[in-house]
């Protein structure tokens, strides 16, 4: 009987406050399931769909993808599956390390919301000034 470990590789990507935690079979065709969903039904827009499938599309590998997101709105979690999938994919064959990072599939995006400061409006908005 085969392991666990054997059977699927994880991986975790992030962007902004969404995080994704991504497992990867070997199949005989590709497909994704987030949250419980096919990802066609779970993402809003197509695009999404096909941000989050670059990684397999680019590679031309047959994965069944399965994710469990939470966090953020539906395009960072879209990117950060994406960048679970690219993780999961070079645990899997280091040699397609190269490709995926010259396509910028394996960089970590830092940009998130600047947090508010205190006797500002928001992060640098200062209130209106008055001279009288």
């Amino acid at each position: 009987m085969a392991t666990k470990a054997a059977m699927y590789t994880e991986a975790v990507g992030r962007r902004k406050t969404a995080t994704a935690r991504v497992r990867i079979t070997p199949s005989k065709s590709s497909t994704m399931v987030v949250n419980g969903k096919p990802a066609e039904e779970y993402f809003p827009l197509a695009m999404m769909v096909k941000t989050a499938f670059a990684p397999i599309a680019l590679l031309g590998a047959t994965y069944t993808v399965t994710a469990k997101v939470s966090g953020g709105g539906h395009k960072s979690q879209a990117e950060a599956v994406r960048l679970g999938i690219s993780r999961a994919m070079i645990e899997i064959v280091p040699e397609q390390r190269k490709d995926l990072k010259v396509r910028g599939f394996l960089k970590r995006d830092p940009r998130a919301k600047e947090r508010k400061k205190f006797g500002l409006k928001g992060a640098r908005r200062a209130p209106q000034w008055s001279k009288r």
